[in-house]
């Protein structure tokens, strides 16, 4: 699939900030970047929320990360799938859960607690949502009412990047080929 819009914005000074940013912390500009830069004020809002967001510390940065990566696989964005993998390799996950996320359910690699994360991802993300109360009761008590809501919410954060990523037509830009995940026959 092609980009659904031109991945060459125009310059704006903004642009070449988020873009020098974007390749000292990722190597490259990123894509979804690239999009957004047709509009400045997406851009803009996109870049303040992003660095909010990462100041959020209530959940367990791996919990997060499977949480994250559970959504953007069942929307089906392939973007931020390349980008999770190298991302949360990049930090230290244990590279077989990242490749196993897609099919967490026969892995034996999780927790039960990381397996009702990523249920609960996987079950918020559908059209309509279909979270169960035993399922969330479980989580808001293993959790607690803060790091909950915060899985909460990254969850949604992750269902608005991987939707307008799948929409506007952005690919894997090739980060999972930059890191050490093992093909499953070397496992």
């Amino acid at each position: 699939m092609t980009a659904r819009i031109p991945l060459d914005p125009p310059r704006s000074l903004l642009f070449r900030a988020v873009s020098w940013y974007s390749n000292r912390a990722y190597g490259k500009v990123i894509d979804p970047l690239r999009a957004s830069a047709h509009h400045t004020g997406v851009l803009w809002a996109g870049a303040r929320f992003e660095l909010s967001v990462g100041r959020w510390k209530k959940l367990d940065a791996q919990l997060k990360a499977l949480a994250v990566m559970a959504s953007a696989a069942t929307i089906g964005c392939s973007w931020c799938m390349d980008f999770g993998y190298w991302e949360n390799q990049r930090h230290g996950m244990d590279p077989r859960k990242l490749r196993d996320v897609p099919v967490w359910r026969e892995s034996e690699l999780y927790t039960p607690l990381e397996r009702d994360v990523m249920e609960y991802a996987e079950a918020m993300s559908l059209t309509p949502p279909e979270v169960g109360d035993e399922l969330a009761e479980r989580l808001g008590a293993a959790l607690g009412e803060a790091a909950f809501v915060e899985l909460t919410t990254m969850v949604a954060v992750e269902n608005m990047r991987s939707r307008t990523n799948s929409a506007l037509g952005l690919t894997s830009q090739g980060f999972k080929d930059r890191c050490e995940v093992e093909p499953p026959a070397n496992r």
